[in-house]
């Protein structure tokens, strides 16, 4: 392990700042129609539960990072594939990000830039912060954070006063019953984003105050879920169902619909600018994951030198993960969180916790 720690505050930051990421950019759960701000409040919930498992299996081994204690949970042999197979979990999870805010990027300013060059300039960015270390990442995000809280604030103040929000387009609640919102909660929104939290277990021995992280991290998913859920309302509500469900990225088009008193318009480049900070904290958490995790699994004294080639590797996997945007959505919605998300974000860490509590229990009867 890198000998760094940081603080409660901090991990919050980085929790809210991971947990927005992309999700603020995609139509999330826009499959419950006009009650996806339902769906993603429940998934909010359930993210909740499973973070609590994170957090148990932490306090079992607080000194080590899993990439250790999966090794004493089932063995070091499968304990080193396992954790090898969520270093490669992790790394594919950036890519994807990293595609996400690439399209951004080229769809709404720079169109004529090639896809590579905006990834490979996002990924110099992300690659030198992880190089420097937790802390360095922790102190920006702790820094940056203020900016994205006020431009937020300015953002939702914009909105109301432009006129455009029209409630009656969240009308009818629960028009498909409550199984509709079920549906998109099970399958979408209780994995992403609120699952990938799982990423988290690989920082949470840096926290100075390891007692706390429990209610660190609980607040910080309770409080990015009703971030979500509000803006999600306000794109449906100034949009409406039909034309968020077809925007690639409903928070941006409603920017741009902003004008107040004829002059305010077109702000939408300096909201994005703000949602890429979002995006890169993202992706920068899962690089550190994969390196600090690869350096321990691997026993490399010096993890930083890793993020170079590691960053190389997620930026070709994000250009080559799929041919267009509407396959790599595809992709998000119908095979990750069957073959990925629900074994790496429930089964496998569920397994762990039982195992590690009867190891635990069996031992405290000796």
């Amino acid at each position: 392990m890198e000998k760094a720690k940081i603080s409660a505050y901090q991990l919050f930051v980085l929790v809210l700042l991971f947990e927005l990421g992309s999700a603020l950019i995609l139509p999330l759960a826009i499959g419950a129609k006009q009650d996806a701000w339902l769906a993603i409040l429940l998934g909010m919930i359930g993210g909740g539960g499973i973070f609590l498992m994170y957090d148990r299996l932490f306090r079992f081994y607080p000194d080590i990072l899993p990439t250790e204690y999966v090794q004493k949970i089932i063995g070091k042999t499968l304990g080193r594939i396992l954790a090898f197979f969520y270093l490669l979990y992790f790394a594919y999870i950036a890519a994807r990000i990293m595609r996400d805010f690439g399209v951004m990027l080229v769809t709404f300013a720079y169109p004529d830039t090639p896809l590579f060059i905006i990834n490979a300039l996002l990924v110099i960015v992300v690659v030198y912060t992880v190089h420097k270390g937790v802390e360095v990442l922790a102190r920006s995000g702790e820094l940056l954070f203020v900016l994205i809280v006020v431009v937020a604030v300015a953002g939702f103040i914009l909105v109301l006063v432009s006129g455009l929000i029209d409630p009656s387009n969240l009308k009818p609640v629960l028009e498909e019953r409550i199984s509709s919102v079920l549906k998109v909660t099970l399958t979408e929104t209780l994995y992403f984003p609120f699952g990938e939290t799982v990423v988290f277990a690989m920082l949470l021995p840096y926290l100075n105050h390891p007692f706390k992280a429990r209610k660190i991290g609980l607040l910080a998913i309770g409080l990015s879920g009703v971030i979500l859920a509000s803006v999600m309302a306000i794109n449906i509500s100034v949009l409406g169902v039909s034309l968020t469900s077809r925007s690639q990225f409903p928070l941006l088009t409603t920017i741009q619909m902003i004008q107040v008193a004829e002059f305010l318009e077109r702000l939408d480049i300096f909201f994005m600018l703000t949602l890429v900070v979002a995006g890169f904290f993202k992706i920068s958490i899962l690089l550190y994951a994969v390196v600090t995790g690869t350096a321990n699994l691997f026993q490399i004294e010096n993890p930083s030198r890793l993020a170079y080639p590691i960053g190389l590797v997620i930026l070709i996997l994000s250009v080559t993960i799929a041919s267009n945007f509407a396959e790599h959505l595809q992709e998000g919605l119908q095979l990750v969180p069957v073959f990925l998300h629900i074994p790496f974000q429930i089964v496998i860490p569920l397994f762990l916790l039982t195992l590690a509590f009867l190891k635990t229990k069996r031992k405290q009867g000796q």
